[in-house]
């Protein structure tokens, strides 16, 4: 597998030949197939693997209708008077649109085409208009509907529903510790001055434009935890509001439709192939009784639950340093989540420590994800956006621990759904 990644095959396509190769070894050619067969067909068939492509078809609907857009426009009218104002905006509007597209290249992306000129049109330097944006993108792998949360509850077959309400307060703890992170830069440094006016009237308008999409976020997630809808089903649920809002608002061509339904469908191909890839793989590790010696392992060694799960933590942050989220729930799941349910840790309290942890990943060098998206997308170098980063990913950390030392901060919610 580590040669077909260093020869840069896609890492489902890796995983998946790498197992049935592995397979074969261990059973023979015909049983090999046997399980190719039957491994693929049963975890690509999954019911719940509808929410993928449901909640990415919402997300390009909205972007593609210039709904997302003119969100972002509303938070900066109501923000950026004050003193990093226009910033804290933007980490405003991030929320706003993890909770829409659950994609963090995505958001980064259109947060780099929209906020990051009226931050530079403000003199706003260069090094925190980059970061933000980038950082801001983070908070659509926890904020739900995360589609990393979704292919961490298939994996592992735990609650999507739970996840996805587990994961509000601490992407809103996150929210509130970027803009925390900004305020202390604004003050501090000349990077941040002050925005226009405030204009209550120019607010009160471009408030319009975010009523619709705060509608249409309450009842995708509201059904979900009042146990009225299943994932599956608040998804589809979001895409049907999604069609009604741009075409009510007429933002969205025939042409753009086209392109939404086409890019949901080369988004949806993919994840879906590493879900059944990583499931080839991870018949192979039960074949040759890897995880079983790990849980052995577990059962047996003189570590601390504490220290397991920090070598568990690091192991991932490392991860993160040159593979992406997708990658390293496949990679990694199949041994880190029997371990942590063998430790008898919660398996939502799990996904969202191990969702939050791939999310610092999206940030850190070489790999650095989204830094490299808004990179391209704004023209500022890698290397200045690493170093704006810097205070945003202390405060990562930062949260992270709070939620490795709190676990209430993640189970609150999801203990008050109704069944």
């Amino acid at each position: 597998m580590a040669v077909l990644m260093a020869f840069r095959m896609p890492i489902a396509f890796a995983m998946g030949i790498s197992g049935f190769v592995g397979l074969a070894v261990q059973l023979g050619p015909r049983p090999a197939f046997a399980v190719l067969e039957r491994t693929f067909f049963d975890s690509s068939a999954s019911f719940i693997l509808v929410a993928i492509p449901l909640f990415i078809l919402m997300a390009e609907l909205l972007t593609s209708g210039d709904v997302t857009r003119r969100a972002i426009f509303a938070c900066q009218a109501w923000l950026g008077h004050v003193k990093g104002g226009l910033a804290m905006a933007t980490v405003g509007a991030s929320v706003i649109l993890a909770a829409l597209v659950g994609s963090s290249t995505a958001s980064t992306a259109a947060m780099s085409a929209s906020a990051f000129p009226e931050m530079r049109n403000h003199n706003y330097s260069q090094r925190l208009a980059a970061a933000v944006v980038s950082v801001g993108g983070t908070l659509a792998v926890v904020v739900p509907p995360s589609i990393v949360l979704v292919v961490y509850g298939v994996l592992t077959e735990t609650s999507i529903g739970k996840l996805f309400i587990a994961g509000i307060i601490p992407g809103l703890l996150t929210a509130l510790g970027l803009v925390v992170v900004i305020k202390v830069i604004a003050h501090t440094t000349d990077q941040a001055p002050k925005g226009d006016p405030f204009d209550l009237g120019r607010a009160v308008k471009a408030s319009r434009h975010i009523l619709p999409l705060t509608v249409l976020m309450v009842l995708v997630i509201g059904a979900i935890y009042g146990g009225i809808a299943s994932p599956s089903e608040a998804a589809a649920l979001g895409v049907m509001g999604s069609l009604i809002l741009v075409l009510l608002q007429r933002t969205l061509s025939f042409l753009e439709f086209s392109r939404s339904v086409s890019g949901a469908i080369r988004a949806t191909v993919m994840i879906v192939a590493i879900v059944a890839c990583s499931a080839i793989f991870s018949n192979y590790l039960a074949f040759t009784r890897i995880t079983h010696g790990l849980l052995e392992f577990v059962a047996t060694t003189d570590m601390s639950r504490g220290q397991i799960m920090a070598i568990i933590i690091v192991a991932l942050l490392v991860m993160g340093m040159f593979m992406d989220q997708l990658a390293i729930l496949s990679l990694a799941m199949p041994l880190a989540f029997p371990t942590a349910m063998a430790l008898d840790y919660d398996p939502v309290w799990f996904g969202i420590v191990v969702t939050k942890t791939v999310e610092i990943g999206l940030l850190t060098p070489p790999l650095g994800l989204n830094v490299y998206v808004a990179s391209a997308q704004t023209g500022v170098p890698l290397s200045k956006i690493f170093r704006g980063i810097l205070p945003f990913f202390l405060m990562e950390l930062v949260v992270l621990l709070l939620l490795l030392l709190v676990p209430e901060i993640t189970l609150w919610l999801p203990g008050m759904m109704l069944k």
